[in-house]
């Protein structure tokens, strides 16, 4: 047994509200049940199936307020697989669901069975044509393709709110539009083609110049049925002026019949069929789509209305003047908005009543711009406006910060208003459209019908499109709520199609809140012909049962969750998943959703639990020891939920007192620490790596794997034993190296000056010469403690980081200098909750500046240029995206290298301090898509900003070399010979 073993069982939960009525049965405790377990794995591979459960647990949530356990989840890596699964479903009359980001908001993305992964392997993009097209795997999120297309002056015409997590395969599957898709930019207009794998196991390219042809050797039945319903359809002429009428406006509810009218052939008629059919008749494996141009001349304006029904009213003028896009946010949602990081405070005291309308043009020119602009002054005239607060300007900008402030308000909607829901309620987001026109008099019935249910509900939607969404929270555990909410849909189907003859869903697809309600809507005939098309595509009804189709009433009432109160930092969330594509451990154990998740369901078991132990046993790795502790999540996150914290806490939880004294006990003595530290590095290079991995190894095992680092070959040699000299008279700044740069060298084949000498020589050469103070040998940012949980050492370090620096810098008359971004934000920040109110006086006074921002405001425009680089690429780190100087880092780079790259999939290395070296595993999953970018070419250097990073990076990348961009900047500017 290890001498610091963890205690697991200092995270069982203290209180419980359990048992719940939608606990995990102790039937799953053990995991996915026999045979399908085995067969799966005799037929996919064992790296295939995940089977535990609290895999089982971690993928029955998404977005929606439903929840359904899956017995197994399969991580399908290729159609194979796909087909695979499908014959093993047909012949064992079991059935299947996909599922990829988990966004989605009706439960589309929950199975009962066998639950498909089709995010982790199915990620990718190819530009087409200069970008007028784009291949597109459906696991690729929308932000990423639109990255890759921004390259070319293109992008999607899908934009939905979640396009930081949501995936092209769900986008199409869902005919998700989004701001301003409408009508005529969304996946049904826009999709050129795609490649699908039928239930039968027949995989179709649309765009093949044979594809009917083979289509109808493979499946002659499917082709005599869909051309069948063609003709049916054809021949009654209400039934396709019905049609023709239902899309004039934006409707996802049910299978899209206009395929029919569209398409010419069988698989014309399959291309538009998958669109918004929700993985019900086949898996769309490729996608390939018309891209839009990127009209980057912007205007924007946030106007405030005194009520709904007057911003409704104003609509139509926007409309006609050619806006791009017209959002509309009620007061509720403007109030709640205020959690969102720069929001204005004040929106707070709006009141209830007003209503904003976020209007933007978009033009390809300046010329065109300005005419826009001109239009949309005139417009203002006659307008109901009001000025409720002192943020609130109602003026046109071009100002793109603003711009992405009023726009992240707006698409945080959902997270932002359902994160300020009352504990432990569940959030219903409900999507429809009216005509235009009727926009008005809709939002009017609307705020009438909640009133009369005893709603409070907030409003938003895309006002250009007639299209609302609005959000109800009830306790998913009271059957007395749960029928007021039953009411309340009854009475709001009904009002949407009898007066308004609106779509139920305008773009969030069917789902399981809407299917039972799909006759009213379409009424009988058009509703039989989609549950032929079922039967005709999808015989034996294998994929997706019940999520589009279902006859049953009071299907929107079963599987509603419950939302177990957790820790009060998690406890907001509601399962969105806008966290998971910037999380490091999201391929490898759990993402912060997930954690959250199952937290909840821990708590939602009685004490004792069978399904309970299991999930805590396996919390402890799959949770907290693999999670990065970047604290991403919570800058992706519309309400600012800090996953890692929590995970954080939950190390210092289980520390025994013994292992809380020792990390003071190092913090107390950690010159001599970091003097030991040195020499081990030293002495590395004279060991070998082949003795220190096994000598770190048996460490591991005799002490703790989380605690004891293992060595990589990629560590470099030591640092220089003495800092370069610095006079303080005339120093502009004080320069603090961190511990890190202390201790480690550069990379393996560097030659030039270490990093200090660097910071040093630029800074004098730019005439603002630093000073490194002679007694920074046993000081630390901090980091160290605290991304372990360990709060008695972190509060010893943090005091004395703030001591010493507030002594340096003369009580803050000198700024701050720090040489790694990770240094930078925990002396900037994250020291300060661990000080007494005598120290937090103390770094009230400092300036911390980070090395990156010191180069390129301070240095760079003061020095000359004298030999630049070929090509860079960079590493941006996470701790760069908190302290919000990315920028930097390539204004810095552009100055040293004539091609600067940021690889697409860049993101936090997971090397975490030494998490990377704790867990190797954890820092290889989270670079893997990066380190393919980096080492599919050939660079001139590999710039960060923070070594342990550059660690992690040269280890992910087979020791390509990363070092600073202050050593570039170094160079670049040295006079004479390089």
């Amino acid at each position: 047994m290890p001498l610091l073993e963890p205690r697991p069982h200092a995270l069982r939960p203290t209180a419980t509200t359990g048992p719940a009525p939608d606990r995990v049965p102790d039937r799953l405790a053990a995991g996915t049940p026999e045979p399908l377990r085995a067969d799966l794995v005799a037929l996919l591979g064992p790296d295939k199936v995940l089977h535990e459960v609290s895999d089982l647990v971690r993928y029955a949530s998404d977005a929606s307020p439903y929840r359904f356990v899956p017995q197994v989840v399969v991580l399908a890596e290729d159609v194979d697989d796909i087909s695979a699964v499908f014959s093993y479903a047909h012949g064992k009359g079991r059935n299947v669901v996909f599922r990829a980001a988990g966004t989605s908001l009706n439960g589309q993305a929950q199975g009962e069975d066998i639950l498909v992964d089709v995010r982790r392997h199915w990620a990718g993009i190819e530009v087409l044509d200069d970008g007028a097209r784009a291949r597109i795997r459906p696991g690729t999120t929308v932000l990423r393709a639109n990255a890759a297309l921004a390259r070319h002056g293109r992008l999607l015409g899908p934009d939905p709110a979640s396009a930081i997590a949501c995936t092209l395969g769900g986008v199409v599957a869902n005919n998700a539009s989004g701001m301003t898709a409408g009508t005529t930019r969304n996946s049904y207009r826009t999709l050129a083609s795609l490649t699908l794998v039928l239930p039968s196991g027949t995989v179709v390219d649309t765009a093949g110049p044979d594809a009917d042809t083979e289509l109808a050797r493979a499946e002659p039945a499917l082709c005599a049925g869909l051309l069948a319903l063609k003709a049916e359809i054809e021949a009654d002429p209400g039934l396709v002026a019905r049609i023709r009428a239902k899309y004039r406006i934006k409707n996802t509810n049910g299978y899209r019949l206009d395929a029919f009218l569209d398409g010419g052939t069988p698989v014309e008629i399959l291309r538009g069929l998958m669109v918004g059919s929700e993985g019900t008749l086949g898996f769309i494996a490729e996608t390939v789509f018309d891209t839009l141009p990127l009209d980057r001349h912007t205007t924007t304006v946030l106007l405030f209305f005194p009520t709904l029904a007057c911003a409704a009213a104003a609509v139509p003028r926007f409309n006609e003047a050619g806006a791009r896009a017209v959002e509309l946010m009620d007061g509720n949602t403007l109030r709640a908005s205020v959690s969102v990081a720069g929001v204005p405070a004040d929106w707070a005291e709006l009141p209830k009543e007003t209503t904003a309308l976020l209007v933007e043009f978009r033009a390809p020119d300046e010329a065109a711009q300005q005419a826009y602009e001109r239009t949309a002054a005139r417009l203002l005239d006659g307008l109901e406006l009001v000025a409720p607060v002192a943020s609130v300007t109602n003026t046109f900008t071009r100002d793109p910060a603003a711009i992405g402030g009023y726009w992240k308000a707006r698409r945080a909607f959902v997270t932002a208003v359902g994160g300020s829901r009352p504990s432990g309620t569940t959030l219903i987001t409900e999507d429809f459209a009216v005509p235009p026109d009727r926009l008005a008099d809709a939002c009017t019935a609307l705020l009438e019908l909640q009133a009369r249910h005893g709603f409070d509900a907030a409003v938003a939607g895309h006002a250009a499109h007639g299209n609302l969404h609005f959000l109800l929270a009830f306790d998913a555990a009271d059957p007395d709520d749960v029928a007021r909410y039953a009411a309340f849909m009854d009475d709001f189907c009904r009002l949407t199609v009898g007066r308004f003859d609106g779509s139920l869903k305008a773009e969030h697809a069917t789902g399981r809140n809407i299917a039972p309600f799909l006759e009213l809507e379409w009424g009988p005939r058009a509703t039989e012909l989609m549950w032929r098309i079922k039967q005709t595509v999808d015989p034996h009804g294998i994929l997706a049962p019940r999520i589009l189709l279902d006859r049953d009433p009071r299907a929107h009432l079963r599987g509603l969750k419950t939302i177990p109160q957790v820790e009060a930092i998690a406890d907001p969330c509601i399962e969105c998943g806008f966290c998971e594509p910037t999380c490091p451990s999201k391929d490898l154990t759990t993402t912060p959703r997930q954690r959250i998740v199952l937290r909840r369901e821990m708590l939602r078991q009685p004490p004792g639990s069978a399904v309970g132990e299991a999930l805590l046993d396996a919390y402890g790795y799959a949770a907290v020891d693999t999670c990065a502790g970047d604290s991403t999540c919570e800058l992706a996150c519309p309400v600012g939920i800090d996953t890692g914290a929590l995970m954080r806490d939950f190390r210092h939880l289980r520390h025994s007192p013994r292992e809380e004294w020792l990390a003071e006990r190092t913090a107390r003595r950690f010159a001599a620490v970091e003097r030991a530290a040195r020499l081990a590095v030293a002495a590395a290079d004279r060991i070998g790596d082949r003795l220190l991995t096994s000598v770190t190894g048996a460490a591991r095992k005799a002490v703790r794997p989380d605690l004891v680092p293992e060595w990589l070959p990629q560590i470099p040699g030591a640092a220089a034993r003495k800092l370069p000299g610095t006079q303080r008279a005339g120093a502009a700044a004080v320069y603090y190296p961190a511990c890190v740069n202390r201790i480690f060298g550069e990379p393996a084949g560097y030659r030039g000056p270490s990093l200090p000498e660097a910071v040093v020589a630029v800074s004098r050469r730019a005439g603002r010469p630093v000073w490194i103070p002679p007694d920074v040998t046993g000081t630390c940012c901090a980091t160290i403690w605290h991304s372990k949980g360990y709060q008695r050492g972190n509060r010893v370090m943090a005091q004395r980081i703030v001591e010493a620096a507030w002594g340096w810098t003369a009580g803050g008359e000198l700024p701050l200098i720090v040489d790694a971004s990770s240094c930078t934000l925990g002396i900037a920040r994250e020291v300060v909750p661990y000080l007494t109110p005598f120290h937090r006086a103390l770094h009230a006074e400092l300036t911390v500046i980070d090395s990156l921002v010191w180069a390129a405001d301070e240095l760079l425009p003061r020095l000359d240029i004298h030999r630049a680089l070929g090509s860079a690429v960079l590493h941006p780190t996470c701790s760069m995206r908190h302290l919000g100087d990315e920028d930097r880092l390539r204004q810095v780079a552009e100055a040293c290298a004539r091609e600067v790259v940021v690889p697409d999939d860049a993101g936090c290395c997971a090397f975490a301090g030494d998490r990377g070296m704790l867990h190797r595993e954890l820092t290889e999953s989270a670079t893997a898509k990066e380190a393919a970018e980096v080492t599919a070419r050939r660079f001139d250097a590999h710039l960060s900003a923070n070594r342990m990073c550059e660690i992690g990076m040269d280890h992910a990348t087979e020791g390509r070399g990363y070092y600073s961009a202050l050593l570039a900047l170094e160079r670049a500017t040295r006079p004479g010979p390089a």
